[in-house]
C-alpha cells in the first residue's frame, strides 16, 4: 500500500455518520484479525518438529535470515484475577514461581538461538501477559540479559512492556527504562471506583497520573493506556468522564477495547453480574461518546480501537499508509517473522503460525526434554496467503486492490473474489464501502468503524463455517469464539 491512500479516519462525529439501526445490524461476532487465518483454525498437525523445520528454512535462507525478527514474551502470572480477563494467566501470590518459569524461558531462548544462530537482528520486542511486572526488577534484568545474549536488539528497536499500575512505582519504571524499554502500556480499563470494584481491579486514578508523568520524564518514546467499554456498571456518562480524564494525561496512544462477555469460555467472567452489564444501546452510545471524546481531544483514529496523538509513530504510519497489524495489534514495523516465547505464545514464521502449550506443566515438560513447546499451528496455503494480504490491507489501510494483489499471486483478482465483491454490495448500499474500477475495495470514513465486518467477507474459513450452519451440517459458526464488532 503506498502513501497516496492512507487509511480512512473518523473525521466526522459518529452522531452524524452512523445511525443506531445500522450499527446494530452489522454488530455481529467476528475476529479481530491480528492474524489470518485466525488462531481458532490452528491444529495439532503442525507440531514442534514442523516448527523447527521452519526455523531451519529461515536460517538457511541468507536473505531472509538477515531480516529483523519480532519477539513476543508471555509472562502469565498475576497476583489477583480481573473478572473481565480473557488472557491465558496464572493467578498466584507466590513470586518464587517466576524462577522456574525464567529457567524454562532460558531453555526456549537457547533452542531458538541454536536453530537460528546467535545474533539474529530484532526490531521489536514486547513483554505481555498476565502481568510482566509480576517479575521483580532482578528477574526482568535476567530476562533481558537472556534475550540480548541470544538476539541482537537493533538500536532503533521498539522495546515495550505491559504494566499493571498496581505493581509498579516511578522507581521501577526508571529501572525498566535502564533495561532498554522505550515503550510502555498501562492497563487502566476504567477509572470509576464502582466499575473497578465490579471487575475486581481497584487502582486509584491518581496513581496512574503519577506513573504516566514519571514515564514521560524518564523518556519513554510512546506511552499507551488501555481502556475497556462495556464493563459492568459502566454508563455512557461515566465512560465519557473516563475518556476525558485519560485524555488530560495526554498518553501518546490509547487502546479502547469492547468487553466480550463469554463466561462459557472464560471462567473469571462468571463472577461478573450479568444484570450489571450495559445494554446494547448503551454500548453503542459509549462507543460514540468515547470516539468523539478522543477526536475532540486531538487524537487521531488509527483503526478499529486505537487512537494516537498526531506526532506519535503510529499516527504517522497511518497517514503514510505504512500501518501493519500482528498479534499485538496495530504497529509501525514492516511485516516480519515473529517468535512467540512462553506458555501459550503465538508466533509466525514464513507462511506458518505456531502456538506453544497453554498450560505450565505441558510447557515445562517439553522444555525439560529440550524440544520446542509448540503444540499446534497452521501452514498457510496459497489461498490463505492471498486472503491474508487482502484482509490486512483492509484492516490497516482501509483499501485493497484485488486486481494487483491477485496478479501477484497468479490469479485474476476480480474473478477470484467475485463472490466477495457481490457480498460487499450490502455495505456499498449503506455507504460503508466503495468499489472502484470493479476490483478496488475502499472503506469509507463512514464504514471505518465496521471494518472488521467488512474484512469478514473475505474470510474463507469463517464463511465456510457459516454455510455449514445454514445447511444444518453443524450447530456452531464460530460466533461463540469471537467478540462482537462493536
Amino acid at each position: 500500500m503506498n502513501a497516496t491512500h492512507p487509511s480512512p479516519a473518523l473525521e466526522v462525529a459518529l452522531d452524524d455518520a452512523l445511525d443506531d439501526e445500522l450499527l446494530r445490524r452489522f454488530d455481529v461476532p467476528g475476529p479481530r484479525y491480528t492474524s489470518y487465518p485466525t488462531a481458532d483454525r490452528f491444529g495439532d498437525a503442525f507440531d514442534a518438529a514442523q516448527y523447527q523445520r521452519t526455523l531451519v528454512m529461515r536460517s538457511s535462507d541468507s536473505g531472509k535470515s538477515a531480516a529483523p525478527l519480532s519477539i513476543y514474551v508471555h509472562i502469565p502470572f498475576c497476583e489477583s484475577v480481573c473478572y473481565y480477563c480473557a488472557c491465558n494467566k496464572v493467578i498466584t501470590r507466590h513470586h518464587e514461581r517466576a524462577v522456574e518459569y525464567l529457567d524454562a524461558l532460558a531453555t526456549e531462548i537457547e533452542l531458538h538461538a541454536t536453530a537460528l544462530d546467535t545474533g539474529v537482528p530484532v526490531s521489536q520486542l514486547h513483554l505481555g501477559g498476565g502481568s510482566p511486572t509480576f517479575l521483580s526488577d532482578a528477574e526482568l534484568t535476567r530476562l533481558m540479559a537472556m534475550l540480548r545474549g541470544a538476539f541482537r536488539l537493533l538500536p532503533d528497536a521498539e522495546v515495550s512492556i505491559e504494566v499493571d499500575p498496581r505493581t509498579v512505582t516511578p522507581q521501577r519504571l526508571a529501572h525498566f527504562r535502564s533495561l532498554g524499554f522505550n515503550r510502555i502500556s498501562f492497563g487502566v480499563q476504567d477509572i470509576q471506583p464502582e466499575v473497578q470494584q465490579a471487575v475486581h481491579r481497584v487502582q486509584p486514578f491518581e496513581d496512574v497520573r503519577v506513573l504516566v508523568a514519571a514515564a514521560r520524564v524518564q523518556g519513554y518514546e510512546s506511552i499507551n493506556v488501555d481502556l475497556i467499554y462495556g464493563l459492568p456498571k459502566q454508563t455512557p456518562q461515566t465512560l465519557a468522564e473516563t475518556v476525558a480524564r485519560v485524555a488530560e494525561l495526554r498518553p501518546d496512544r490509547v487502546a479502547l477495547y469492547g468487553y466480550a462477555h463469554l463466561p462459557e469460555r472464560f471462567k473469571p467472567q462468571r463472577r461478573i453480574v450479568t444484570a450489571e452489564l450495559p445494554t446494547g444501546a448503551d454500548r453503542v452510545a459509549m462507543l460514540r461518546r468515547a470516539i468523539n471524546g478522543f477526536l475532540g481531544a486531538g487524537y487521531e483514529d488509527i483503526g478499529m480501537d486505537h487512537f494516537a496523538l498526531p506526532g506519535d509513530a503510529l499516527a504517522r504510519a497511518r497517514r503514510a499508509g505504512r500501518l501493519h497489524r500482528n498479534f499485538q495489534g496495530y504497529g509501525t514495523q514492516p511485516d516480519c517473522d515473529l517468535i512467540g516465547l512462553g506458555v501459550s505464545a503465538i508466533g509466525r514464521m514464513g507462511s506458518s503460525y505456531s502456538q506453544n502449550a497453554k498450560t505450565l506443566p505441558e510447557y515445562y515438560e517439553a522444555l525439560a526434554q529440550r524440544r520446542f513447546p509448540v503444540v499446534r499451528g497452521l501452514a498457510l496455503d496459497s489461498d490463505d496467503l492471498l486472503r491474508r494480504e487482502v484482509i490486512m490491507a483492509l484492516m490497516c489501510q482501509g483499501r485493497a486492490d484485488l486486481s494487483t494483489r491477485g496478479h501477484a499471486h497468479g490469479v485474476d483478482g476480480a474473478a477470484y473474489f467475485a463472490p466477495e465483491l457481490a457480498s460487499l454490495q450490502v455495505f456499498v448500499a449503506d455507504g460503508l464501502v466503495e468499489i472502484d474500477g470493479g476490483a478496488t475495495v475502499q472503506v469509507t470514513p463512514r464504514g471505518w468503524l465496521l471494518v472488521r465486518a467488512i474484512a469478514m467477507v473475505f474470510d474463507r474459513h469463517l464463511q465456510a463455517a457459516r454455510a455449514r450452519v445454514r445447511e444444518g451440517r453443524t450447530g456452531e459458526a464460530g460466533g461463540a469464539r469471537f467478540s462482537r464488532v462493536l
